[in-house]
Parts: structure tokens; sequence; C-alpha cells
């Protein structure tokens, strides 16, 4: 059976609602697989959220690997946070080397992972915009379509490479971001840039603005269904990674991401997101 490996902080209720739900889609039979394990930077004790996320994991008889990152060689960690992140996440590896994952999913995991990470398994992770779409944090994307006066914008899983947030997409969606109730979110914020700087916009209202408010709630409706619907193609064979690269079910490159817009706002539109 196909097995996805599941990399998280267990920072926030967030962490174990993705849990979750990603579980339920297995169990329903939305996703043809399992989790073959789940890996937690924190262990048994540290965090309210990361024991609940581990409760829930062990609960439902998934092997749950953890390695706290906060108590792992701090003094390494403050002089020299490359060589930390090296030898953490050597230790993680040589605790996962039991188990076994056809796709890792970084799933709010707040650590950067090391270069060997990355050469030893295949890893996924969500950036808060489409292919071609603006990089940084969430916050950070937002302002840039904002800025631009983007039409549309998305979701997307990436491949995770040695170079930060550089991996080539793997699966995205897309959704508009003018028409309808937009437009009046557009006036209102064009109207206020006219009479003040974007730096001022943001210290005076920052997320609450309700343009960027709107654009971020629709896209975090979709990282959801973003994560299934990007496990449930890998787990059938739809697609896969073959050496850095996605490829079909008969192993055929393929031009670029696969687009899941279409089942993301089914499922959407059915009440899932």
């Amino acid at each position: 059976m196909w097995q996805a490996g599941w990399w998280t902080t267990g920072r926030d209720r967030a962490a174990l609602d993705l849990f979750r739900a990603v579980r339920s889609a297995m169990a329903d039979g939305t996703i043809p697989g399992a989790f073959g394990y789940l890996f937690c930077s924190r262990e048994a004790g540290e965090s309210a959220p990361s024991d609940a996320v581990i409760r829930e994991a062990e609960a439902a008889g998934v092997p749950v690997v953890t390695c706290s990152a906060a108590r792992f060689r701090p003094e390494l960690r403050a002089a020299d946070r490359e060589a930390w992140r090296t030898a953490y996440h050597r230790e993680v590896l040589a605790r996962l080397s039991g188990f076994t994952a056809d796709l890792v999913v970084l799933a709010g995991y707040m650590w950067v992972v090391s270069a060997e990470v990355c050469r030893s398994l295949p890893v996924i992770n969500l950036h808060p915009a489409a292919p071609g779409g603006p990089a940084g944090t969430w916050q950070e994307v937002i302002w840039q379509l904002l800025e631009a006066g983007a039409a549309e914008t998305g979701v997307m899983m990436h491949l995770v490479t040695p170079e930060l947030d550089q991996g080539p997409p793997v699966t995205f969606c897309r959704f508009p971001i003018t028409g309808g109730a937009w437009d009046a979110l557009w006036t209102a914020y064009r109207d206020k840039r006219r009479s003040a700087d974007l730096s001022e916009i943001q210290a005076s209202q920052g997320e609450a603005e309700p343009l960027f408010a709107a654009v971020r709630r629709e896209g975090v409706r979709r990282e959801l269904p973003l994560i299934v619907q990007t496990l449930r193609a890998f787990a059938a064979g739809e697609v896969a990674l073959a050496g850095g690269r996605l490829v079909d079910a008969a192993g055929r490159p393929l031009d670029g991401p696969r687009d899941l817009t279409g089942p993301i706002e089914e499922m959407l539109a059915g009440g899932a997101g």
C-alpha cells in the first residue's frame, strides 16, 4: 500500500486538524493509502498541541517518531545554525531508518530541512501562491498580489530542495480575486493607496485590511483540499516523483505541475472546505 510520511512540529490546533482530515480521507478511500509514520520535531510533554497530534496518531495506530529540535544540541544551534540543521536532520533520518514512505509531506513543520533530507527523501511542502506567483511568506505573497493588482492567485505544493522555496511545483490550484464581491474590495484598497503608502496601510490595518483578509481566507480554504487531492493523485499512481521530476503513471516526465483546481472546487462546493 502507498504510504505517506508526515512531518509536523505540532505548533497549534491546525496541525491536529490537518492530520485528522488527511487520516479521514485515507479512511474513506479518497486517498488510497496510509500513513507510514508521523514524525514530530517536539517530544511528548513539550507542548499541548504537539502532544495532541502525537496521541491522535498513536491512537490511530500510526507509528510515531519524535526528536526534539529545541533540545537537540542548543549550543551548536546558537553557534552555527547550518551545522546544527545538518546534524539534527541526520539524527532524524537515523531515527526514521526503519520506516518507509513513498512521499513525505511537511505539514506545519517549522524547521528548514537539510540538504541531506532533500537528497534522501521525496519531500513536498505547501506554498501560498500559484506557480509563477510571488515568493515569500503568506503575508509577503498577499501584499505583492495586492500591489500588482493580480486577477488571480492560488496555492501549490512544491518539491523541497536545498534552495529554500525554489523547488519545482508539483500540484496547484488557482482561484480568481477579481469580479463579483472582489471588485468593491479592490476599489476600497485602491482608494486607500492613493492617499497612503503600502507601509502605512500595513501599519494601520495589517492583515485586517479587507482585501488582504479576503485573499487570505480564500487561500486557506483551499490549502487542505490541495493537500488531500495531491496525496490522492500520488497514492492512486496518477503522478509520481522520479529523479526530482514529476512523472505520469507510465513514468513519462510531465511538462509542468498537476492542475487540481477542478477537484478542489468540487470539494469546496460539497462542503469539504
